[in-house]
């Protein structure tokens, strides 16, 4: 039996397909969303881990799949409700494919936005600590555990190496493997060799030509992190 809390984001087959017009505009102009417009998005059992280099699409992605679920755009779980600047995209006729009586939770976490949601916790008198002080990266670790809903649900996270430290990388892992044995779906976007080694996790590289499965060690975030640690001097010195 299909036990995957979500199965795929597929086009909506009853919304007509996109004109030339629409794709001429922002975000259809990003390779990766236009391919999840057209194809959709299976997600596996357990992490799927999205790499790729700034400006590539994964945020816009991770934007889309969100809104979709119904997330708050800029943060926090099924029942967040905030907004300050609205930048982010509709959800362009996407719908979700779900697993019979699987969980519907949901929470979305990205780092640019986390100042505001940890504001926002603390605005209604959430039990939670106060985030602002702490690190960004204790923060994130914190929020993140406090918002694991048990029993599965589905996890979105945006860039959260961004806060944290090499070891504060490896505790992150841990927490997603923790989410994965629970039943969770975890879905990444991620510049960190790191969390994209999460072990199990499927691995899709994002670019111009959209997203294709990746294996970790041919990844060219892989590749050249191996070649700045192996000779950081002759590295740098390649650049100029």
């Amino acid at each position: 039996m299909d036990s995957r809390p979500i199965r795929r984001f597929r086009p909506d087959p009853g919304r007509p397909a996109p004109t030339s017009e629409d794709r001429a505009q922002w975000p259809l102009t990003v390779p990766a969303v236009a391919q999840l417009l057209d194809t959709g998005l299976e997600l596996p059992h357990g992490a799927l881990v999205l790499v790729g280099e700034n400006g590539s699409g994964k945020s816009t992605v991770m934007e889309l799949l969100a809104v979709t679920l119904g997330l708050n755009p800029e943060g926090g779980t099924v029942h967040t409700r905030f907004s300050t600047r609205p930048s982010e995209p509709e959800s362009l006729g996407l719908v979700v494919e779900r697993s019979p009586g699987a969980s519907r939770w949901g929470c979305f976490l990205r780092d640019e936005t986390l100042h505001t949601l940890y504001s926002h916790l603390e605005g209604i008198g959430s039990p939670d600590p106060s985030y602002h002080e702490l690190s960004h990266g204790e923060a994130f670790l914190e929020v993140l555990t406090r918002r694991a809903g048990g029993g599965g649900g589905t996890y979105l996270l945006d860039e959260p190496d961004a806060a944290l430290s090499f070891g504060g990388s490896l505790a992150l892992v841990t927490v997603l493997l923790d989410l994965v044995a629970s039943g969770a779906q975890v879905v990444v976007a991620t510049h960190s060799p790191v969390v994209a080694a999460l072990p199990g996790a499927q691995l899709v590289e994002v670019g111009d030509w959209g997203m294709r499965p990746a294996q970790w060690d041919e990844l060219e975030l892989t590749v050249n992190w191996r070649q700045f640690l192996s000779d950081p001097a002759a590295y740098l010195r390649h650049l100029r």
